[in-house]
């Protein structure tokens, strides 16, 4: 038997909007340059930031599933060379990229230099921890281990997570965290927001930091020591192998170092570690390694 339910068709833009604007106030107009990367950004994006009062320049705006400007993704450098030179031109505060769905986030501070996902995430702590003291912070495995530290440092507990945005968010549920992000610039807010990624409202978030801060974006992490950090390293290897490798691997940094095997190995040593994982859905083992003194 049909039930007698209704179809009705509405536009949720302008509830998402205001809800975001009700949730982020931003104290000042901040100049920033927006890549959309030709995604999903351009549909929402630039209005909501113009209604926060952000003084707002657009690059690739437009969604076009071609994606004719760039590949959508704001962790790799050469996607970020349009950003850095609007933002230099512009004489903009800062510049922020998204990838394709507006899930991840990457920004280019006002010399044009990119925060990377653990950076950013250290910012983004230190803002929670000045308002929700001794709040739970999720980092993942390839995070520098300054990220760790500095949580820690400003009243934070640091909780190391598996790589993956979904299991990020399950380390969240798991220890009631309050914020949780990874290299690939996923961030999930849950102190005013839903624990999940979304990088139109990390936008925001980071846009109220930095009219809020006296400091330039630049400067904002002057203090965390300098080290030496490799981007990831990806080998290939087959799919039938690479954990076995890993597993092998992992056994033998054991009987020397401490530790890490939530996922993959991060092996700790006296000036640095090291990360070895298997990819959980290429043909191919991740390395990253940091040393602490760049």
């Amino acid at each position: 038997e049909l039930g007698m339910g209704k179809l009705r068709h509405e536009s949720i833009l302008e509830d998402y909007i205001q809800s975001i604007c009700d949730l982020v106030k931003v104290s000042r107009s901040v100049k920033v340059v927006v890549d959309g990367g030709n995604g999903c950004f351009g549909i929402v994006g630039p209005k909501l930031l113009n209604r926060i009062g952000a003084d707002i320049t657009e690059l690739y705006c437009e969604p076009d599933g071609n994606f004719p400007n760039h590949h959508p993704d704001p962790t790799v450098a050469k996607n970020m060379v349009d950003l850095i030179d609007k933002v230099k031109e512009e004489g903009a505060e800062l510049g922020i990229g998204f990838d394709g769905d507006a899930d991840r986030i990457g920004i280019v501070d006002e010399k044009g230099n990119i925060i990377w996902g653990d950076q950013l995430l250290m910012i983004f702590a230190r803002d929670l921890l000045k308002r929700k003291p001794g709040a739970t912070v999720v980092g993942e495995v390839k995070c520098s281990q300054n990220l760790f530290k500095d949580i820690e440092k400003h009243g934070g507990t640091a909780v190391m997570s598996a790589a993956g945005h979904s299991l990020i968010k399950k380390k969240m549920q798991e220890t009631n965290a309050l914020l949780a992000g990874e290299m690939s610039g996923h961030i999930c807010f849950a102190d005013d927001y839903y624990g999940f990624d979304d990088a139109i409202y990390a936008a925001c978030r980071i846009l109220q930091i930095v009219a809020s801060s006296k400091k330039k974006i630049s400067e904002m992490l002057t203090d965390v020591p300098k080290t030496a950090a490799t981007p990831e390293i990806r080998v290939d290897c087959p799919d039938d192998r690479k954990f076995e490798i890993v597993r092998e691997l992992t056994e033998n940094f054991r009987k020397q170092y401490d530790v890490i095997d939530l996922d993959g190995v991060r092996v700790n040593f006296e000036n640095g570690w090291a990360l070895i994982r298997a990819s959980n859905t290429q043909p191919v083992i991740v390395l990253r390694f940091e040393a602490n003194n760049a």
